[in-house]
C-alpha cells in the first residue's frame, strides 16, 4: 500500500500554515510536503514536526531571489525557478544553498528545483546546455550532505511556458547527467494532463530506479484522487506490484473540509 504524505500547501488551507502539522499527524499522516519553507524559520519548523512525529519528505528549492526574504516572496512574483535561465546561476545556486541548509534542519531527504519558465523568444533546445550544467552542480552540492535533487514536469495548462512538460523531458536530463541523487517527481495529475497513458508510464519509468517521488491529485479539477477521470485504485494497484517504496505526495486542493474529505483512502485502498 503506498505511504502517504500530506501536502500542507494546497491541503488544511482552511488552518494557518503552522496549524497544520498538527491537522495531518491528527488525521494519520506520518510525512508531510509543502511547496517553500521560507517564510518560517527552519528551527521553527524542525520543532512542529518532532512534535507531532512527521517526517519531512520533500520541498522545493526558492523559486528565484537573491536573498532569504526574497526567496520567501518570489513564488508571489511569479518566479518559476531559475534551472532554465541564462545569467541567473548565482541565483539558482544560491537557492540551493538556501534549500540544501533548510533540509539539513528539517532531515528532509530530497529538494525540488523548478525549472523556470523559458524566456520569450527562446527555444527550449538550446537551454538545454544550461540546465545540464546547473544540475550536474546541484546534484554535487546535494550529494556532498546526502540529499536528492528532483526535477518534475509540470501540465501545460497550469503553467504554460514552463521548461519541464514532459516524463521523458525529465527522465532524459537524469539519465544524461547521470547522479546517482538526481531523481525525477513523477505526478500523475500533470502527466495526465500532458500525456496520459499513466499506467504505461509508471511500468516504463518506476523501473528505472529514478523515479524519486510520486504526487497524486483528482483530474481535471486537482482535488481528491476519489472523483475525475484517472482510476487510482488501479493506479495504486500498479505502483504495489511495481515494487515503489518511496513517498505518495497527496498534492490535491480538498473540495471542502480536508479532514472530511479523506475517506478517499479508505474507498481507493
Amino acid at each position: 500500500m503506498p505511504r502517504f504524505a500530506a501536502n500542507l500547501s494546497l491541503m488544511y488551507t482552511e488552518l494557518p500554515f503552522l496549524a497544520r502539522f498538527a491537522a495531518a499527524a491528527r488525521d494519520g499522516f506520518q510525512a508531510v510536503e509543502y511547496l517553500f519553507p521560507y517564510a518560517y524559520p527552519a528551527e521553527e519548523l524542525a520543532e512542529l514536526l518532532d512534535k507531532y512525529g512527521l517526517q519531512q519528505v520533500l520541498f522545493n528549492a526558492p523559486p528565484g531571489g537573491r536573498n532569504l526574504q526574497e526567496m520567501a516572496q518570489a513564488w508571489d512574483t511569479g518566479m518559476r525557478g531559475t534551472l532554465c535561465l541564462n545569467g541567473q546561476e548565482d541565483s539558482f545556486r544560491n537557492g540551493v544553498w538556501e534549500a540544501l541548509r533548510y533540509a539539513q534542519v528539517l532531515q528532509c531527504p530530497r529538494i525540488h528545483v523548478m525549472s523556470g519558465l523559458i524566456p520569450n523568444g527562446a527555444a527550449r533546445y538550446a537551454l538545454r546546455s544550461r540546465v545540464l550544467s546547473n544540475l550536474r552542480w546541484a546534484a554535487q552540492a546535494a550529494a556532498d550532505v546526502g540529499v536528492d535533487i528532483m526535477i518534475e514536469p509540470i501540465n501545460h495548462r497550469d503553467m504554460p511556458g514552463y521548461y519541464l512538460q514532459t516524463q521523458d523531458q525529465a527522465h532524459s536530463l537524469a539519465q544524461t547527467v547521470a547522479a546517482p541523487n538526481l531523481k525525477v517527481q513523477m505526478d500523475l495529475y500533470h502527466c495526465q494532463i500532458t500525456e496520459g497513458d499513466v499506467a504505461s508510464k509508471l511500468r516504463q519509468y518506476l523501473p528505472t530506479g529514478r523515479v524519486g517521488h510520486i504526487q497524486i491529485a483528482g483530474v481535471p479539477e486537482r482535488q481528491e484522487p476519489d472523483v475525475g477521470e484517472l482510476n487510482y485504485r488501479y493506479l495504486f494497484s500498479v505502483i504495489d506490484a511495481l515494487g515503489y517504496s518511496g513517498w505518495v505526495g497527496c498534492e490535491y486542493r480538498p473540495r471542502q473540509d480536508t479532514s472530511q474529505g479523506l475517506a478517499w483512502m479508505a474507498t481507493l485502498l
